[in-house]
């Protein structure tokens, strides 16, 4: 019997990865979606005209936009699909596009110089030498984006953690590292009887009260400036979470913060790590390998094993180490110790 001949279809949509991207890009940095819920079965012609451009390039960047799912025919025009009304207009609850746009601002440049990453084992999406850190106040990209763009994604994820870890009998959470505030704001909701605290560094801080406040839970949830690597995190805890934290930095740094956590904690108090986990045989998943990699051009950590963290967790004195898989667009898991 033949073999069927292995296809090259794959390498091609590898290849073509860069052409989606910048698509969905430039149609978000356009407003294309935010006219057509608007207008309604617009044609390309007449979205051409409404943005001041010539009708061929729309015509094909609206089509490009159909045919990844964005748009769909309406008549003789097109409009926005059910996934892009729900997650790429902004204003709505479920708006995605600070994601697109901190990835196109901040990510984008630093991936196109993989391989200088890849021969000096530094950073490549921000300046190294010059900054002590990514997270700088004076860095605008920071300033203006990159909280919006990281609660886009974890504001489902809060809500996925909060269906994998039960909160009922909690009453204090810290959230270490929680700059945005959409865990806080989430797992706050799911849980009535849970007051949180957001540890974080100072101006995060003051950009972070502001979604509290509009959130409506100025009154349960509180601040803590500092830095988790040279001030005592808020003791007497029930539960501290960590959430897309520990990927940013390398193995001993890691392990002092699990430290910090440890003694931030009460007696019998749990531990939660919520990652994109990489699989124990270093082979998958998808989202975990690339967001890895992406640490390789963001920072110098990158995405660890459950294995690791399970090992890390118990050299730190905590118990009962566990991992509850769940899918969500920033963790496929939570890692779940417990202080005895």
């Amino acid at each position: 019997m033949q073999e069927e001949p292995v296809s090259v279809m794959p390498i091609m949509n590898m290849v073509s990865g860069l052409w989606v991207s910048q698509t969905l890009v430039t149609a978000h940095e356009r407003d294309v979606f935010g006219r057509f819920a608007k207008r309604p079965g617009m044609t390309s012609a007449q979205l051409a005209d409404e943005m001041g451009l010539e009708e061929r390039p729309v015509e094909q960047l609206v089509t490009a936009c159909a045919g990844l799912g964005l748009l769909e025919r309406d008549g003789e025009g097109y409009r926005n699909t059910p996934m892009t009304d729900r997650y790429l207009l902004r204003g709505g609850e479920d708006y995605v596009g600070g994601w697109v746009e901190i990835v196109s601002r901040h990510d984008y440049p630093g991936w196109l110089r993989l391989g200088e990453a890849l021969r000096t084992n530094r950073p490549t999406a921000w300046d190294s030498e010059r900054r002590d850190s990514l997270f700088d106040d004076e860095n605008p990209v920071v300033v203006e984006s990159f909280w919006e763009g990281m609660s886009a994604i974890s504001r489902p994820t809060a809500r996925a953690l909060a269906d994998a870890v039960d909160l009922s009998g909690d009453l204090s959470l810290l959230d270490v590292g929680g700059g945005g505030g959409a865990y806080a704001i989430e797992l706050s909701r799911a849980y009535p009887s849970l007051r949180a605290t957001i540890f974080d560094l100072p101006f995060v801080c003051d950009l972070t009260r502001k979604k509290v406040e509009q959130a409506g839970f100025g009154n349960r949830i509180s601040f803590a400036a500092g830095d988790f690597f040279t001030d005592q995190l808020p003791s007497d805890q029930d539960v501290v979470l960590l959430s897309m934290i520990l990927h940013d930095w390398d193995v001993d740094q890691c392990k002092s913060i699990l430290r910090s956590c440890y003694e931030a904690l009460a007696p019998g108090g749990r531990l939660l790590i919520s990652e994109l986990l990489v699989a124990d045989t270093k082979d998958g998943p998808l989202d975990a390998t690339l967001m890895s990699l992406s640490m390789l051009v963001e920072t110098f950590g990158r995405n660890y094993t459950g294995a690791e963290y399970r090992d890390w967790l118990l050299e730190t004195g905590f118990t009962d180490v566990e991992i509850r898989p769940f899918a969500a667009p920033a963790a496929n898991g939570v890692v779940v110790a417990r202080k005895p």
